[in-house]
């Protein structure tokens, strides 16, 4: 296995004190994203098992049941994964919540119709990783792979990078082209269908959908 597995910050990141800190965002922020997650899933059928990963705290695990989708939720967070299942309860939900590493999925090849993958990619710092957990995504869904990305053409990305050239802190945050999201999908037969933005050149943050391409029959 790769040494890269346990190289990025992103991946241990959330503790009980910053995943705690995670849930107090803006109310304005949190409406904007759960609004771009809803227009991605007006792309797939209702009927569809989901699974929202990483779950975090279950924001988008929350809206996707109330949205009428059977949904499954994971996370490596062992913090993230409490609030998870707290959030879960409190709402009356019984939806399934495990402690699952998006490089090493535990699950067998189409488990669910669908999968969603928000405010995790940008913390992928190489090809590699982002590659791999790419591989898993389309592994493990049968149809469906929403995921977010941040795009480096935005303005805020653009700030970021002006902000390192002027001897500025490295961001934690890596932007990928849509072209490269698209082709490490593409390797696994999957092609786009949309990708979303609030607004595309202002906001960073993008949610794409990609569809499974159907077999050939011969």
């Amino acid at each position: 296995m790769s040494t890269l597995l346990h190289t990025y910050r992103g991946r241990f990141k959330y503790d009980e004190a910053t995943a705690h800190a995670y849930q107090n965002k803006s109310s304005r922020r949190h409406r904007a994203e759960m609004k771009l997650v809803e227009r991605a899933l007006r792309q797939i059928p209702r009927d569809h098992r989901l699974l929202d990963l990483p779950c975090g705290g279950g924001r988008a695990t929350l809206h996707a049941a109330a949205l009428g989708f059977k949904v499954s939720a994971a996370d490596y967070s062992d913090a993230m994964l409490e609030i998870a299942r707290r959030r879960l309860r409190e709402q009356g939900l019984d939806c399934p919540v495990e402690k699952q590493d998006i490089e090493n999925l535990e699950y067998a090849d189409d488990s669910f119709d669908s999968v969603l993958c928000f405010r995790l990619f940008h913390h992928f710092p190489t090809p590699e990783v982002r590659e791999r957990a790419v591989a898993e995504l389309c592994r493990v869904s049968r149809r469906y792979v929403l995921l977010s990305y941040f795009s480096p053409f935005s303005i805020t990305s653009i700030k970021r990078r002006l902000r390192v050239s002027l001897g500025g802190r490295q961001s934690e945050k890596h932007a990928t082209p849509l072209r490269e999201v698209r082709s490490y999908f593409e390797r696994q037969g999957f092609h786009l269908v949309r990708d979303l933005a609030v607004l595309p050149l202002l906001h960073t943050l993008h949610l794409a959908v990609f569809e499974r391409a159907p077999a050939v029959t011969r």
